[in-house]
């Protein structure tokens, strides 16, 4: 695997090698000791997935505090646009994003430390997002940034009348609002 860091500190976009043949495909998805030699020690507790389909926009969602949650994502039907952004105050990438598409076919992951928010859109007629996270899922520390604040100037590649969303999601504050890491 290559581990290829993004201009946002200890945001990487992982690449598998692939062996292809006359059955089909073979990849490692994640080795314990090769992420840590490259991202560093992140106990993942718990997998999760979701199925979507075109024009989903989950997110911009995220974990306050003790409840901070890091992830590592991919895609295993379909094809997404996946963003995560930087809201570590103290940063000098604060409010910076990045977009990585991830897709049953390029086999990428992503993987997003605490202090980021992260949202995902479906370009596929369908899409089955996974991803694993090292805190559980806590309510009470559960936050999130609108989509489409005009601060994140993030370009959605879809006509936004296509976007399919949550009514929490619709509501969220924006990023100048909202409560982020310090």
């Amino acid at each position: 695997m290559e581990y290829i860091e993004t201009a946002l500190k200890g945001v990487y976009v992982i690449e598998p090698s692939v062996f292809n043949d006359a059955r089909g495909y073979f990849f490692e998805a994640w080795k314990k000791k090769e992420f840590e030699t490259h991202v560093g020690h992140v106990e993942f507790i718990q997998d999760n997935e979701s199925k979507s389909s075109y024009g989903v926009l989950r997110g911009l969602h995220y974990q306050k505090g003790d409840m901070a949650q890091a992830k590592l994502v991919r895609v295993i039907k379909g094809r997404v646009l996946d963003v995560a952004v930087d809201i570590r105050r103290s940063s000098v990438t604060f409010g910076q994003h990045i977009m990585v598409e991830l897709s049953d076919e390029n086999k990428r992951q992503l993987f997003i430390p605490r202090g980021f928010a992260h949202g995902f859109l479906v370009l596929s007629e369908e899409a089955i997002f996974t991803y694993k996270v090292d805190n559980v899922y806590a309510p009470q520390a559960e936050a999130g940034i609108r989509w489409d604040d005009p601060q994140l100037d993030i370009n959605w590649p879809i006509d936004l009348s296509m976007v399919q969303t949550s009514d929490k999601d619709l509501h969220q504050p924006l990023l100048q609002n909202a409560e982020v890491f310090e």
